[in-house]
């Protein structure tokens, strides 16, 4: 309840409550941005143009309690923008930033991490949301704009995608695709 009075104040223009809302989601912001751009500064860049423009637009918001769902489709349409931009897609070895992933091994990760940014962007899109964001399906349906069935037919497209890039999936990997 009180997310949504800080909203609503966010709305009407007060930026110290938008502020607030920008730190509860900093964290996530980021590590998402990162997953598409690959580059800690391109990662800022994406963050810092999302929040600009959301900051721009919040009085467009009409659901209050859709308000991370619209952040995060903002961030993921920016980051979409700066890839196009820049037309690449660069892997690093920073993996800090992921879920708990230690049973993988650093090469494991690497083929998992370029398998999924070869993927059709909406799936790509999904994947990260739900396995590295644990982002409910309706959520995910949510951000995107499609129907759930729709999101569920793209992690499992997605899924089957990967599995043929990996050649196989060994048990460890099981848990992320």
């Amino acid at each position: 309840m009180a997310h949504k009075r800080i909203v609503k104040k966010a709305i009407r223009g007060n930026a110290e409550a938008f502020e607030s809302l920008i730190k509860e989601q900093r964290e996530k912001l980021y590590k998402t941005a990162f997953l598409y751009v690959r580059n800690q500064e391109d990662a800022l860049d994406v963050v810092q143009e999302a929040v600009t423009k959301a900051f721009v637009s919040i009085n467009q918001l009409k659901k209050t309690e859709l308000f991370n769902a619209w952040l995060m489709k903002i961030l993921i349409h920016t980051a979409y923008d700066v890839l196009n931009k820049k037309r690449k897609v660069v892997l690093t070895e920073d993996f800090s930033s992921y879920q708990d992933q230690k049973s993988l091994k650093i090469e494991e990760k690497i083929d998992l991490l370029s398998a999924i940014t070869t993927l059709d962007h909406r799936y790509r899109t999904a994947v990260i949301l739900f396995y590295f964001h644990d982002q409910s399906i309706k959520s995910i349906s949510e951000i995107m704009d499609k129907p759930e069935g729709t999101v569920k037919t793209y992690l499992h497209r997605a899924k089957k995608e990967l599995r043929k890039l990996l050649g196989g999936v060994s048990n460890d990997e099981k848990r992320y695709v």
